[in-house]
């Protein structure tokens, strides 16, 4: 089968209906959004444009199922998400093939998203057992304290378009494991993965109702009805900080439990006794992996001045050696950004860091044809007033700045109203735990470009977000702790 009868396969065999209490169905008015391959600029399918109506019917079937599931045993929430982590695995090279559609990434890029994603439910299919509350003697001993630990109840899901299946997986995985039902709203530029995703759960067990997924043009017009439903209990957005806030806002009405993963402005702090080699491949890992577009993304390189510019040389001589392209072709490297948008905002702070002074070592075009791409860029000597060291970049661009000492850097580093991860490279313990314990971050990368873990508590501090995905803590976001007094 060539790879045109391929594409067409896997994106005629992906559903474009709505899922509502178990059923596919057209939107309200059967109308209809299309979903563009933004290596072209071509519209790839139609899928269902909700209604603010099909909204509140999705919630009104996550209320009805919420009973009934937060009662299921652990053991059969657990076996769900195994067998779909299992079924992940088993159609990796289909769900890659339709994320690179989609998204854009290459496809080595998506198989590998979809690994980290399935990541998520085998680590909870396990946290589904480990729910726990205890039992001890109160401090009078005339009575005894019992905590238990109990699902939350529906929740409403708000996912980005960067990682289409494992910011669904890092979010369904931990619902599914306390008993929560769920309506999901994935973004309009990636519906595709997350359709998929829920009909490859409903394969493996999971109960009608349990997840509903409605798709969208307008995010604030579904948004409103399930957001203002007394009966959500739980709101967790992954995206900009500008929409987390309104979200936030929104949420204070029925005083929902939140949580946020927000924005980013990742420093990559690099030392003059650090391996510059490894610096240098941790850095293409932190700047290039999807394509810069993700929130833990090396937004600015923080470098001892004495190796600033071998740094910059080298990392420009890497950078313009990858190869732009489809997702789909073999040898491509770096794929299209996701939009018109997307493209315009990264050019958009390279020509303002370079009409201030900077200097693009590498890059700093757009390239001719169509699709969204845009080339790998290192800018050097960034003024302290460049947009490009302040908001969050989004793209395969990486600005360079040299430093003179630990504390500049480290206040370098948290200049800044985010506070989601950074990077730090020296071969210095010392140096390594002081510079740790001063960066104002939820996550640090310590002589490593990637912190992505299913094992591992992710989120941010400051304007970055609210609770952690992932790891022990993961689950709890999904919890309520109740406590009786015993009298005994």
């Amino acid at each position: 089968m060539s790879i045109a009868e391929r594409e067409s396969t896997v994106v005629e065999a992906a559903p474009k209906q709505l899922l509502i209490g178990g059923e596919w169905r057209d939107a309200g008015g059967g109308a209809t959004l299309a979903v563009e391959d933004p290596s072209t600029g071509e519209a790839i399918c139609e899928i269902a444009d909700a209604t603010p109506e099909d909204a509140q019917a999705a919630i009104d079937a996550a209320a009805e199922a919420q009973a009934d599931w937060a009662a299921t045993p652990p053991n059969e929430r657990g076996e769900i998400l195994w067998r779909a982590f299992e079924l992940l695995g088993e159609r990796a090279d289909d769900l890659a093939l339709l994320m690179t559609l989609e998204m854009g990434k290459t496809l080595a890029e998506s198989k590998a998203e979809i690994t980290y994603a399935a990541e998520f439910f085998r680590w909870f299919s396990g946290e589904a057992l480990r729910i726990d509350g205890y039992f001890k003697v109160a401090g009078n001993a005339a009575s005894r304290v019992l905590v238990m630990r109990q699902p939350v109840g529906p929740s409403y899901f708000i996912t980005p378009w960067n990682f289409p299946n494992a910011m669904g997986t890092r979010k369904i995985g931990p619902a599914v494991a306390a008993g929560c039902t769920m309506v999901v709203k994935p973004a309009q530029q990636t519906p595709l993965s997350m359709l998929a995703l829920a009909q490859l759960l409903a394969e493996c067990g999971l109960p009608p109702g349990v997840l509903n997924v409605i798709t969208g043009s307008s995010s604030s017009a579904i948004s409103a009805p399930i957001i203002a439903d007394r009966r959500l209990r739980k709101l967790s957005f992954t995206g900009s900080t500008e929409v987390g806030r309104k979200l936030i806002a929104q949420s204070a009405d029925n005083v929902l439990k939140a949580s946020m993963e927000l924005g980013g402005n990742a420093p990559f702090l690099i030392f003059d006794d650090a391996d510059l080699d490894a610096a240098i491949e941790g850095a293409m890992i932190a700047k290039m992996r999807n394509i810069g577009e993700a929130c833990t993304s090396a937004n600015r390189f923080h470098v001892a001045e004495p190796v600033a510019s071998e740094f910059a040389e080298r990392l420009a001589s890497r950078m313009g050696k990858l190869r732009l392209g489809r997702g789909v072709d073999d040898g491509v490297d770096v794929g299209p950004l996701i939009d018109a948008d997307q493209r315009s905002k990264v050019d958009e702070l390279v020509r303002d860091a370079v009409d201030q002074g900077a200097s693009c070592v590498v890059g700093g075009a757009i390239p001719d044809g169509a699709g969204y791409f845009y080339e790998p860029t290192v800018v050097a000597d960034v003024p302290d007033s460049a947009r490009l060291l302040r908001e969050e970049i989004f793209g395969p661009v990486a600005p360079v700045k040299g430093f003179a000492d630990e504390v500049e850097a480290i206040a370098a580093a948290n200049d800044t109203e985010y506070g989601l991860v950074a990077y730090v490279y020296t071969a210095d313990l010392k140096r390594a735990l002081r510079v740790c314990e001063g960066l104002e971050t939820g996550m640090i990368g310590l002589n490593q470009g990637m912190v992505s873990n299913a094992g591992a508590p992710f989120g941010g501090v400051k304007q970055s977000g609210i609770g952690r995905e992932g790891g022990n803590e993961g689950i709890h976001e999904f919890l309520e702790t109740k406590y009786v007094a015993v009298n005994v």
